[in-house]
């Protein structure tokens, strides 16, 4: 093939190299110039074009395209039809896409014009997905090249596709007082849903102590030749596996099972156990597995119920590629702050006084600068917060920010401004935790500047309940079962927090990282804020400016 520019009068038959605009519409690239096109080309004035002309043994690019992605014919999947030089291949069902880099690699090196790229290898893939396209980059390639390319594709397999098939799934969880119920049921439902796209199922529950005698009476339980086995066990602990003789693996070995591998070179998912009995295979889950992103537990799952039977040999490969993303709802192991042995747990605190009080009414008074007991709500707030021991204090301030920082002058509290306040309180969130004195905690309790019932007294309990989990989970301020504020976050959630957007909480974040869930019932106090200037008098206060 020829490229390069030739005067318009002897274009005809070549192929257009760049699209061209023209008075009486565009003509694309890659169109076979004929008479009419060279006639308008001239009458526009253009006394040179870029074309190829093709030569003996050439092919055109849509041509060659159709001519490889045929060669591949990979059950499973269907193509689009071939344009500009390509063919997308997407799948027809879900499950796993598998690729032999050799054979894609060696097709790639018959020439830089013929391309395949895929998705990455044992990619789980829903019907519809794109997950291979054949790209032919030049307008035409030598038919030499492309019939090596297709004889390439047709004497091995470039990819293949493996549906998952269907698993009664038996999950066995442990319990630990620390473990709320409701963190269980959460487990329990994401498991369904990861277990969803294969047409697998839930179809036992057991929830039993966390120890090894009670983890491998259930397994013996769910297993037992008298009812409908399960295609796969999955168990989910209340603690994290800590050594190869921890009560999941020891379960597994003192049902009659075998343990074929303790941990993984994928993280998020290190502590991924997995064995078998008999001939089902049993998933010790890491507890990151709790969240919805993905992580190593997913990569062991998929590959079940596509059929698979993960070995030794494929786990300890799975290192390149395996530093996933961090997971935001989760604890940062990676990053987390741990109390020196002996030391107190620090916790510090967060005060959101940014909002913008739209239902205080056009222009009316600022909630946070009304009366209680003769002191500013906010000022008062920052002095609760005080009283209880938490430092340092941190105010993150925003709409009439000057008003509101100098109602708190002398005050031992920082004032940060937010200049995204408007955006809602996740910014403010961000603002707060990226201070360094607050980012240094072990914990910080994150309290809204309009609730007047909150009480030093409510504040100590729920740092106690804090202090007595060595930092390590979430304590929330309840009433009759309802969460409501202030709550007390653990450094391992920092990192998640700071990618918060727009007006959201961290409530998300809570549900789903995998951390016990103090409840401290203060009673109505945690749901008491005042919005509107008729909260305001309810709650005792006096309007101000």
């Amino acid at each position: 093939m020829q490229f390069g520019p030739v005067p318009t009068e002897s274009a005809e038959g070549c192929i257009l190299a760049h699209s061209l605009r023209l008075a009486g519409g565009r003509i694309p690239k890659g169109t076979i110039l004929t008479p009419d096109h060279i006639e308008a080309i001239e009458k526009g004035g253009i006394e040179n074009v870029t074309v190829c002309r093709l030569e003996p043994g050439d092919v055109l690019e849509d041509d060659a395209a159709r001519a490889v992605a045929q060669a591949l014919d990979t059950p499973h999947t269907r193509q689009s039809e071939a344009t500009t030089g390509r063919v997308n291949i997407y799948s027809t069902e879900n499950g796993l896409f598998i690729v032999d880099r050799t054979t894609v690699d060696s097709l790639n090196r018959i020439d830089p014009g013929i391309t395949l790229a895929t998705i990455a290898d044992h990619s789980p893939v829903t019907a519809g997905a794109m997950v291979a396209t054949v790209k032919i980059i030049p307008l035409a390639v030598a038919s030499s090249k492309v019939e090596a390319a297709a004889q390439l594709v047709r004497g091995s397999t470039a990819f293949s596709f493996r549906p998952y098939r269907p698993h009664r799934v038996a999950l066995i969880a442990t319990a630990l007082p620390t473990l709320k119920p409701s963190v269980m049921d959460r487990t329990a439902r994401l498991l369904a849903q990861r277990l969803e796209p294969s047409g697998s199922s839930v179809h036992r529950e057991e929830r039993v102590r966390h120890d090894t005698g009670a983890v491998a009476a259930a397994l013996v339980d769910v297993t037992a030749s008298g009812g409908e086995q399960p295609d796969l066990i999955v168990i989910f602990g209340a603690s994290a596996v800590a050594d190869p003789d921890d009560v999941i693996p020891a379960a597994i070995r003192a049902s009659g099972g075998r343990v074929e591998q303790v941990g993984m070179p994928v993280d998020p998912g290190n502590l991924l156990v997995l064995g078998a009995l008999g001939d089902i295979p049993v998933i010790g889950a890491p507890g990151c597995a709790r969240s919805p992103k993905e992580n190593g537990f997913d990569w062991i799952l998929n590959r079940i119920l596509a059929g698979e039977r993960p070995t030794f040999f494929d786990i300890t490969g799975m290192g390149v590629g395996g530093l996933l993303m961090e997971i935001p709802e989760r604890p940062r192991p990676r990053d987390a702050v741990q109390s020196t042995e002996g030391e107190a747990v620090t916790v510090g605190a967060l005060l959101l006084a940014a909002g913008q009080a739209r239902r205080m009414g056009e222009g009316g008074p600022h909630k946070l600068l009304a009366s209680f007991g003769g002191v500013p709500l906010v000022r008062r707030s920052v002095e609760t917060l005080l009283a209880a021991g938490l430092r340092p204090v941190v105010a993150v301030t925003g709409h009439r920010h000057e008003k509101i920082e100098a109602t708190l002058a002398g005050v031992d509290v920082k004032t940060v401004f937010n200049p995204d306040y408007a955006s809602g309180m996740a910014s403010s969130l961000v603002t707060g935790l990226s201070s360094h004195g607050v980012s240094s905690c072990d914990g910080v309790l994150v309290m809204l500047a309009d609730m007047p019932a909150v009480t030093v007294t409510h504040i100590s309990r729920m740092v106690e309940a804090f202090r007595n989990a060595g930092g390590q989970a979430v304590v929330r301020a309840v009433h009759d079962g309802k969460r409501g504020n202030p709550i007390i976050l653990p450094h391992a959630t920092f990192e998640a927090v700071r990618k918060l957007q727009g007006d959201v909480g961290a409530r998300s974040i809570v549900e789903n990282c995998g951390l016990p869930i103090i409840d401290i019932d203060i009673g109505r106090a945690a749901h008491i804020d005042v919005d509107t200037p008729e909260a305001v008098v309810a709650a005792g206060g006096i309007l101000g400016d």
